[in-house]
């Protein structure tokens, strides 16, 4: 998959801009505040619908203005295809993929697979476990439309039981039977994302640990380990038990919604005992092994999006992840960085063709 070309129109700081891309590799540079991470994160738009920043879409609408618009010229190794994406102030957001619209955001996913490594990850460390949550799913999300499905299910089913719990509470008033009719959808479509999750872990884990190794230059070993009350019990066991409980909480307190990732660095959590340099190296390594995961599923090589990859990373890893993207063959890749000089030599490191950008 390729990106030709970029058309923003009113997205945040850009009012009007269009890039025409290398197939290899592009570098946005600039000084802090010019608006590189916002190009990146319109190619993120192209590929998932929305921000990797955690901006609402209207946030992302320039000040002033009543839209923004987006539109890419994606390759896809046989044709040329158009996405547009639209967010009016007044209206809801419209994805249209050569000039048809989605019914659903959801049907666009996995057209164009993309993997962003951005100083946000660290988020994914620090933060509780909705955040590594919901990077899990998107990862196995990108290459599985029924895991989705599955995932919008579940979701849609705990809010209704949750809904129901505090309508109980309200009316000082408890019905069992009427509850109960939610345990068949949340255990059918509950243990199809455990049983997902944990596959998926399985399979992807052994990637991180050696593109780490490579990185880190075998200094420490890293882990993955994958938290979920249904390794401990059947899910009809759980609701059952938790019954009371959640009558009291007024929500679903146990289930795959509770679901977490723990990050081990020699046994130890990393958020605990790694430096901010080590958490970069394994955040750039889990990132790669998504992105490895995607290519041998679905044939697609994804778009990488690199936003301030110099950051924490001393210049001995910063080589070790040059020399890795050489020999993976990633596809094509977006960067940004503050030193022009820096990307240069980085580039002619990479040795492909390439672009670079100076945003002002």
């Amino acid at each position: 998959m390729t990106i030709q070309k970029l058309s923003l129109t009113n997205f945040k700081n850009h009012s009007e801009k269009t890039f025409e891309f290398s197939p290899e590799i592009n570098c946005f540079v600039g000084n802090n505040g010019v608006g590189k991470t916002n190009i990146l994160d319109a190619l993120h738009y192209l590929s998932v619908g929305k921000s990797f920043l955690g901006n609402t879409d209207l946030n992302n609408i320039m000040m002033g203005e009543s839209f923004f618009t987006i539109e890419g010229e994606i390759f896809d190794g046989e044709k040329e295809n158009i996405i547009k994406i639209q967010q009016p102030k007044e209206a809801k957001k419209i994805i249209r993929k050569n000039d048809k619209t989605y019914d659903r955001i959801a049907d666009h996913i996995g057209f164009l697979p993309s993997v962003t490594i951005s100083p946000y990850d660290s988020n994914l460390i620090s933060d509780s476990g909705e955040s590594r949550r919901k990077f899990l799913d998107s990862m196995i999300s990108q290459t599985d439309r029924e895991y989705l499905f599955n995932l919008i299910q579940y979701q849609k089913t705990v809010q209704q039981r949750n809904a129901l719990l505090k309508s109980f509470a309200k009316s000082r008033y408890f019905d069992h039977e009427n509850l109960e009719i939610y345990n068949e959808p949340l255990i059918k479509f509950g243990t199809k994302i455990f049983e997902k999750r944990k596959e998926f872990i399985s399979s992807i884990l052994p990637l991180i640990q050696n593109y780490y190794e490579i990185i880190s230059n075998g200094k420490e070993k890293i882990s993955v380990i994958y938290q979920s009350d249904l390794q401990d019990s059947p899910f009809l066991n759980l609701l059952h038990e938790n019954l009371e409980k959640d009558r009291i909480l007024t929500y679903t307190s146990k289930g795959i919604h509770k679901d977490d990732l723990l990050f081990e660095m020699n046994g130890n959590l990393l958020k605990k005992i790694g430096s901010q340099g080590q958490q970069k190296s394994f955040l750039v390594a889990l990132k790669l092994s998504q992105m490895n995961r995607i290519k041998v599923i679905t044939g697609k090589t994804p778009i990488l999006l690199l936003d301030d990859i110099f950051d924490k990373l001393d210049d001995s890893r910063v080589s070790q992840l040059i020399e890795l993207v050489n020999r993976e063959n990633f596809g094509q890749i977006f960067i940004t960085d503050t030193h022009k000089e820096r990307t240069a030599n980085l580039v002619k490191k990479i040795n492909e063709e390439s672009k670079i950008f100076e945003i002002k």
